[in-house]
């Protein structure tokens, strides 16, 4: 099917966490598109119609913008997206090398505005920041997720998978009771997906705007009636980390959209 990517088998068997089990063998891995409907996959499909597109044009404005006192754009340093940042968002979550931080792409843009461009900060969801991310992530564009668990990483991927198989809320569920466990069976009038990461940040029908994984996740949580953690949360970021390795060899999907 011309949703799934092909599968990086022999990258993940030498991997650290090649030997924990899978509940959704690799050949089975399946993009939340495919269980969109007919509607939702053409739209995705349409470089005029794709909503998402009027994010991605924002993101191209600020990618060349000088801003902050540095007086520098991200192509300053970074030259031509397309180019430069290919296969970065593949990565992410990843270690930060100097401070050993946890960070997800948006982390990653808002410290370059802040510190590189000593600007004024990006606020968590704001437009400029998805803009940017989703600008970022285009430039990997089928490209599969492979992120790195190896070294001091590994503790935090135990911890996302800890988050994923933990029950939560007034519902008592885990996010692998509705995504390893029930995939593909209707949740009301919606099949459930396999809760893959790879079209994020993406337009959802329901916000009627491009939204990142992080926001995605809270809203489970609140849809399972548990407590939500403060934006910017390293549990946020430990379960992306492990649902990038879950979803490993899937294809990124820019600019994708959901319903």
């Amino acid at each position: 099917m011309p949703w799934r990517a092909p599968l990086l088998v022999l990258a993940l068997l030498m991997g650290p966490a090649a030997a924990q089990q899978r509940l959704i063998p690799l050949s089975e891995l399946r993009s939340g598109l495919s269980y969109a409907g007919a509607d939702v996959r053409a739209l995705q499909a349409d470089e005029f119609g794709n909503p998402a597109q009027l994010w991605l044009m924002r993101g191209e404005q600020r990618w060349s913008e000088a801003v902050g006192a540095a007086g520098k754009s991200c192509q300053s340093c970074h030259g031509t997206a397309g180019d430069s940042m290919r296969g970065v968002a593949a990565r992410y979550p990843a270690l930060e090398r100097s401070s050993g931080q946890l960070m997800n792409l948006e982390d990653r843009v808002r410290q370059c505005r802040t510190q590189r461009q000593q600007g004024p900060e990006l606020a968590f969801e704001s437009d400029d920041l998805l803009a940017l991310s989703l600008y970022v992530t285009q430039a990997s564009a089928g490209m599969a997720l492979q992120v790195d668990i190896s070294g001091a990483a590994l503790a935090h991927w135990q911890q996302g998978e800890r988050l994923f198989m933990q029950r939560r809320g007034q519902l008592n569920l885990a996010c692998t009771h509705c995504h390893d466990q029930n995939h593909g069976k209707r949740f009301y009038t919606d099949p459930l997906s396999q809760g893959q990461p790879n079209g994020y940040p993406l337009f959802r029908m329901e916000w009627q705007k491009v939204g990142s994984l992080e926001r995605r996740l809270r809203s489970c949580l609140v849809g399972v009636r548990a407590q939500v953690p403060p934006w910017g949360a390293l549990e946020m970021r430990q379960l992306a980390l492990y649902l990038g390795w879950r979803g490993q060899g899937l294809a990124i999907e820019a600019p994708a959209v959901r319903k």
